[in-house]
């Protein structure tokens, strides 16, 4: 296993980064009415789950870290719901839907992970 030495090093931050950059990409699709509602509002999101685990990881305790952990998966629960309002209006197919869903379940796994290694 490799060493930690920066948040960066964390796969959970790798893998929401990645999300985030996803999801911009995706929300380019959306019409321009939705620059400041629906559009504006995912991308904080996106932004916001790798930015709070960067945050959390420079914090002096552990309790600050999870804090900012939970908050990271509040986000990516907010993501998920934003995402849906999209397929509903039409913005996104079920297709595309579907593939970003993998990525939101797979960094929610990680994410619970390292919680619970930190909460032990």
């Amino acid at each position: 296993m490799s060493e930690i030495s920066s948040f960066r090093d964390l796969v959970v931050w790798q893998k929401t980064f990645s999300l985030g950059l996803a999801i911009y990409e995706l929300s380019k699709q959306f019409p321009d009415h939705e620059r400041f509602g629906l559009t504006s509002q995912l991308r904080r999101g996106a932004v916001a789950v790798a930015s709070n685990i960067a945050e959390g990881y420079g914090r002096e305790s552990t309790q600050d870290y999870l804090r900012f952990l939970r908050i990271s998966r509040g986000a990516l629960f907010e993501i998920d719901t934003q995402l849906l309002f999209a397929v509903r209006l039409g913005y996104l197919d079920e297709r595309q839907y579907s593939e970003v869903f993998e990525r939101i379940r797979e960094c929610g796994r990680i994410l619970a992970g390292l919680i619970r290694s930190l909460e032990s």
